[in-house]
């Protein structure tokens, strides 16, 4: 005879998970707390190992229970997706949906295609997380994550949107005190700004039009987390960056700043969709998949159509 799982177990420790408390995850359920303690010590008691660490204050998750947590939200999400198909298609999607997105690019750009998606999705919620720092989906129970990058392989499933360049830029003033570079080692006798939220923020490669590849170590007296917190110090003529171009764009075609080496190419990244592992999501998380995706390859495109005539 099969013995078949503890669904609901596992759909209540994916929900501890996500919030981090018995309570939490009681008040997101609508069943009281000692529901789900007793779902938590069933499972645990069916898995022969302990799944959290309790006390007064804290709860955390132990070896065996941060390897089933992906697991089990699989699971959840899996069911939830399920029963999202097997309604009715007149049935408008509903539930929370949570969206990581970088922080400059989270401000300009997906926060007004959120404000535009949830007009027009009233029965959906959103919860916006904004960071540069590089986050773990799985374990923060992200749906939808926005990220520009090169990205290794890994089990997450990522939709490639649009390049996105990178320029080396400084304000015409800093180059008429200090020199234009017309080789990327020239930018070590430079003052450059360091982006803190990659492996080795001083190390820049390059790639010139003949093949040709170049490594410099760049210093200088601003390092941050932020691209966009460094324009200021460079709008003041303070050093060099390397800048997206949705950070920047504005600032070239006013003239404020002036792009340098620009036959010389670094390693761009490009904007991805990611989403946790698995084949089934919910409706509504692929109902925003589908807005994204539309929304910033236009977005990219109309940028680079205008990149080129300019």
């Amino acid at each position: 005879m099969i013995k078949l799982p503890d669904f609901e177990a596992w759909a209540i420790f994916a929900c501890v998970v996500e919030h981090r408390s018995f309570s939490g995850a009681a008040a997101a359920l609508g069943i009281s707390k000692a529901t789900v303690s007793k779902a938590i010590t069933r499972l645990e008691a069916r898995l022969g190992t302990s799944l959290f660490h309790r006390t007064s204050r804290n709860l955390t998750l132990t070896d065996s229970g941060q390897q089933l947590a992906e697991r089990a939200r699989e699971l959840l999400l899996s069911g939830q997706a399920a029963e999202e198909v097997a309604r009715d298609t007149a049935t408008l999607p509903t539930g929370r949906i949570r969206v990581a997105a970088p922080m400059t690019f989270g401000i300009h750009h997906v926060a007004p295609a959120i404000a535009e998606f949830l007009t027009a999705h009233s029965g959906i919620e959103i919860d916006l997380t904004l960071s540069d720092a590089r986050i773990d989906i799985v374990a923060e129970g992200i749906d939808i994550a926005l990220r520009i990058a090169d990205l290794p392989d890994s089990s997450l499933r990522a939709r490639r949107l649009a390049p996105v360049r990178i320029h080396i830029v400084a304000s015409p003033d800093y180059l008429d005190r200090h020199g234009r570079p017309r080789h990327p080692a020239e930018l070590g006798e430079h003052a450059c700004f360091g982006y803190t939220n990659v492996a080795n923020p001083a190390l820049w490669h390059f790639r010139g039009p003949g093949g040709e590849e170049a490594a410099v170590r760049a210093t200088g007296p601003l390092s941050t987390d932020n691209g966009e917190a460094m324009l200021p110090s460079l709008r003041a003529g303070l050093g060099i960056a390397r800048l997206p171009d949705f950070i920047v764009d504005a600032d070239l075609a006013a003239g404020t700043l002036e792009e340098i080496l620009p036959d010389w190419s670094l390693s761009s990244g490009a904007l991805h969709l990611v989403t946790p592992p698995g084949t089934l999501r919910p409706a509504r998380v692929e109902l925003l998949l589908d807005f994204l995706a539309g929304r910033f390859k236009s977005l990219c495109l109309a940028r680079d159509s205008w990149s080129q005539a300019g």
